[in-house]
């Protein structure tokens, strides 16, 4: 039986597929936060993963290893920008999760301009029932 979503959501390390326009993936490991039913992301503002998320918001997730090697088949999934209001909650509860890379992962963000300046949060949830 395949996996599904919540089989996936909640591994510690996560490859996250986004698509281009002409439907080209573009796979990128992340660090991921469950939360109810979603998953929670932080990255870059403006980096490419989220202008794809922004012109197509289907994307898949699937288990990784540390290194970021694809582990299991991907799960399809349906991702948004969060409103700038709720960078800052997503960047604590990631840094809460993986609290023991935060001896350069805030850093670098206030050296980079701030948290809520340079960053941008995520939701991946399952789409919706056909």
């Amino acid at each position: 039986m395949p996996a599904s979503f919540t089989d996936v959501y909640d591994e510690k390390y996560l490859l996250l597929t986004t698509f281009t326009k002409d439907g080209r993936p573009k796979p990128t490991t992340v660090w991921g936060v469950p939360e109810g039913d979603k998953l929670l992301i932080i990255t870059d503002d403006g980096s490419w993963k989220t202008k794809r998320i922004k012109n197509t918001p289907r994307v898949t997730i699937q288990r990784a290893g540390a290194l970021g090697k694809a582990m299991g088949d991907p799960v399809e999934a349906v991702a948004r920008i969060l409103p700038e209001s709720e960078t800052r909650e997503v960047f604590e509860k990631v840094t809460k999760r993986y609290w023991w890379h935060a001896w350069w992962w805030i850093p670098q963000a206030i050296f980079r301009g701030g948290i809520d300046k340079v960053h941008a949060a995520i939701e991946v949830t399952a789409p919706a029932p056909a």
